[in-house]
């Protein structure tokens, strides 16, 4: 059976990674194939990479408050590329009305300050059904 593939990516101006770098080590330690995007990503960008990868899962990482223009802008590529079935899952600083409109949207879930790497790790595992 192949691994779950995740794509990892800092969308927007936001110049901080650690968050990011620290969920990617998490999949990859929990047998995952990550593939981290670097800072400065244009949701084309994501979305981009994700159909090359063919990834399951992508992993967008907000700190800078922009989330309420780049995931949605994300999921409407998705589904223009035939790729609704990619589950995106958003973490970082999300108020929780926020998190609530972001996944009457689409995104599968929303994890902020404090989600457990292993909470994260079994949501994906979860929703991709392995």
């Amino acid at each position: 059976m192949r691994p779950i593939r995740v794509l990892v990516a800092k969308p927007g101006l936001d110049g901080h990674d650690r968050g990011a770098k620290v969920i990617a080590r998490a999949l990859r330690d929990a047998g995952m194939e990550v593939i981290y995007t670097g800072l400065r990503q244009t949701p084309e960008m994501i979305v981009s990479a994700a159909l090359q990868e063919d990834v399951q899962v992508i992993g967008l990482s907000i700190l800078s408050g922009a989330h309420n223009a780049i995931v949605p802008r994300i999921l409407e590529l998705l589904r223009e590329k035939d790729m609704a079935d990619v589950k995106v899952v958003v973490g970082g600083i999300v108020p929780d009305e926020d998190a609530a409109a972001l996944k009457q949207q689409g995104v599968a879930a929303v994890f902020q300050p404090g989600a457990s790497l292993d909470s994260i790790v079994s949501f994906i595992r979860t929703s991709v059904g392995a």
